[in-house]
């Protein structure tokens, strides 16, 4: 009886182990997964925004739509700075936190009163930001594997 009562710890130890080691794994992708997903939308954007701004400048509705999109950017990056990260990502997360406080700062100063300054976006340097950001997606997907 003793044998197996022995045994039933060491096997319950062993599946605790095993299922914190999942849950960190998991943590882990997610963070990866997440951290991805928000530079993706960045540079979505990045991609898009030249020729937006080009036509914003003759298109009310396209400077409509430019300026939702910078305000959905501006959301998204105020949660993403908020999430918790699992403790290998935290240099990594910092320094996005960072630039996506620069990023902000930028935003901030094209959309006046919830208005999109289409002058100060042309000259603003969101676009190289945005940029300098995507470069951090290869140390990202280092993180996960």
């Amino acid at each position: 009886m003793r044998k197996s009562m022995l045994l039933f710890v060491v096997l319950s130890s062993m599946m605790i182990g095993a299922c914190s080691f999942l849950d960190g794994a998991n943590q882990s992708l997610d963070y990866v997964n997440q951290a991805t997903a928000h530079i993706n939308k960045l540079s979505t954007f990045a991609e898009q925004a030249p020729q937006l701004i080009k036509d914003a400048a003759t298109n009310p509705e396209t400077k409509m739509k430019l300026e939702e999109q910078l305000l959905a950017l501006k959301t998204e990056i105020e949660q993403f700075n908020l999430k918790s990260v699992p403790a290998f990502a935290k240099d990594i997360h910092e320094q996005l936190v960072e630039k996506n406080k620069v990023l902000l700062d930028e935003i901030n100063q094209v959309v006046v009163n919830g208005h999109l300054a289409l002058d100060k976006l042309q000259n603003s340097q969101i676009l190289a930001t945005i940029t300098d950001i995507t470069g951090l997606i290869n140390r990202i997907s280092n993180l996960g594997g």
